[in-house]
């Protein structure tokens, strides 16, 4: 019968194949650590790397992410880590939304690298982590890292090879840690740090991140005394007053003391205690938002496991009380619930920076001074990032994979040359300007559009240089031309005197020469009889029709 422990199936009840390492061939074809530690081809493997264990997969315990989702998300956290400072100045809000949603599995180590400052670190640290691993380091704490080896995630595929090369990678991590703070050493509780890193990026990065999380997000943690740890204890204790009374009048009925069960739960950042889903989801807000991701997650546990009467009742005493904080419900650790009960938690920055300094004095005042001096806690990745600003030389990507071109270097040349004139001549051609369009007058008005007069009266009605038509187009309607009566000259076609009717000049214009000819006064006498000054029907048309052609002619021209 399989027992149950901490909510889940425990380790040994899965039977698990050793193959002895005196029988491994130098030629097998197991390669992995896991199949070179027994496990054979038939194993499963979750996507997290679990052959097994307590924190393997499970449909119950986390909550997939449609594919097409997940790739929308890659592509916004590739922009955000294309433009990281930008992006971290001026919209943090939306990087803390989308690490609360979740960083996609492919760039999950890139992006925790950049929140931690890791990234900067590193930059502005180059070859030290080849320096530290080149080093011998202090026996006495080496062997004690070897001893811890075997214990960290015995049941990832990563780790559970003795010698492999993740047990490699993580002993040399710690290594070097221990060289660059050989003042603090070496502590158990940041192997399973590490070890969660390095299933994210490679060793000098998880050497930073390490570095990052140890200096920053829990300064003082893992140095000796662990007054640190004792001091977030008292903090949690007293804003589990505010957020669960009950919890805390139980706790304190009992006198439980909070170094009893959340001592695991902080130096660990909860990678011992959840789910795998879970956890990679509490890291992603850890590492953005700082501690107090941390101490929200113990009071949301804490406040589940003894926040009702009915949890109460089944706990009469101090030990049934610690039972039930070492076994809590999967259910309370589920992925989707726990997120949502973390961000519903009303704690913040400042209020754990509040109670800090009450519980600072208090301790001054009951024990005296600390005796390890930590630097102060950076509350986030903003913070940290603000206490050192980085380069934008520090930001770059560096390509991990590098594939050379098969071409030459002289034609590679070429052809770089080649297409940048390319570039040149295509970006010179769109440049050029296009000649301004000129506007054509409408020669139809619209109805909307203003009435323009006719024509100036000041100016003539044509020019007179030009011709009244072309000549080699013929008239729409010629006119006959009739016969003179006289073609001789008469007094009336002289331009130096005008023919007088009735002491009145006639106009000397072309529609004189369509009129009848009159006689000459030498031949006939001026009468003064109105009736004679009458023009008959047939002189009038041709007059209005002459009138209508010099229009059309005008208007032709």
């Amino acid at each position: 019968m399989a027992k149950i422990e901490n909510g889940r199936q425990s380790a040994d009840s899965r039977s698990i194949r050793t193959i002895s390492s005196s029988h491994m061939d130098d030629e097998s074809s197991l390669g992995s650590d896991s199949e070179m530690n027994g496990f054979t081809n038939d194993r499963h493997t979750d996507k997290y790397g679990f052959i097994g264990g307590a924190q393997q997969y499970s449909e119950e315990s986390a909550q997939d992410v449609p594919p097409e989702v997940l790739r929308q998300r890659e592509v916004k956290w590739l922009d955000m880590l294309s433009n990281w400072d930008k992006w971290m100045v001026k919209r943090h809000k939306k990087v803390r939304l989308r690490c609360q949603k979740g960083i996609p599995p492919s760039l999950r180590g890139r992006a925790w690298l950049y929140l931690s400052g890791g990234k900067v670190k590193r930059e502005q640290n180059r070859g030290k982590f080849e320096e530290l691993d080149s080093q011998a380091g202090d026996p006495k704490e080496l062997d004690v890292i070897e001893k811890d080896l075997h214990r960290q995630f015995p049941f990832h595929e990563m780790f559970v090879s003795r010698g492999g090369h993740g047990q490699k990678d993580l002993f040399r991590v710690l290594k070097a840690y221990t060289l660059y703070r050989p003042e603090e050493g070496y502590c158990q509780a940041q192997a399973p740090i590490a070890a969660v890193l390095l299933m994210h990026m490679p060793a000098e990065d998880a050497f930073w991140g390490l570095v990052q999380i140890c200096e920053k997000y829990l300064p003082g943690y893992y140095s000796a005394g662990l007054e640190a740890i004792q001091l977030d204890g008292e903090i949690l204790y007293a804003l589990t007053r505010r957020v669960s009374p009950i919890t805390y009048r139980h706790l304190e009925k009992h006198k439980i003391e909070p170094i009893l069960y959340m001592t695991e739960w902080f130096m660990c950042a909860f990678s011992r205690t959840l789910p795998w889903a879970s956890v990679l989801r509490v890291w992603d807000m850890f590492l953005c938002d700082g501690v107090k991701i941390i101490f929200r997650v113990g009071l949301v546990l804490l406040k589940c496991m003894l926040g009702t009467r009915e949890k109460l009742n089944a706990c009469q005493g101090q030990y049934e009380t610690m039972e039930l904080l070492r076994a809590i419900e999967p259910r309370y650790m589920q992925e989707g619930f726990l997120v949502r009960e973390v961000l519903d938690v009303p704690i913040s920055e400042r209020d754990v920076e509040s109670e800090h300094h009450v519980q600072l004095k208090r301790w001054r005042k009951n024990r005296g001074e600390l005796h390890w001096k930590s630097p102060p806690r950076m509350h986030g990745a903003r913070a940290i990032m603000a206490s050192e600003p980085p380069s934008r030389q520090d930001l770059r990507q560096n390509p991990t994979i590098i594939v050379e071109s098969p071409l030459p270097a002289p034609q590679l040349q070429k052809r770089e040359k080649k297409g940048k004139e390319e570039k040149k001549s295509i970006k010179k051609g769109s440049m050029k300007k296009t000649p301004p369009v000129t506007e054509i007058p409408n020669p139809y008005n619209l109805p909307g559009d203003p009435k323009l007069p006719l024509r100036d009266p000041l100016l003539p009605l044509r020019d007179p240089l030009l011709p009244l038509r072309d000549p080699l187009l013929p008239l729409r309607d010629p006119l006959p031309q009739l016969p003179l009566r006289d073609p001789q000259p008469t007094l009336r076609d002289s331009p130096a005197q005008k023919p007088l009717v009735n002491d009145t000049p006639l106009p000397n214009t072309l529609k004189d020469s369509h009129l009848p000819q009159q006689p000459a006064l030498n031949d006939q006498p001026v009468f003064n009889d109105q009736s004679l000054l009458k023009e008959s029907p047939l002189q009038m048309s041709r007059q209005s029709l002459s009138s209508t052609e010099a229009d059309h002619q005008d208007t032709y021209l």
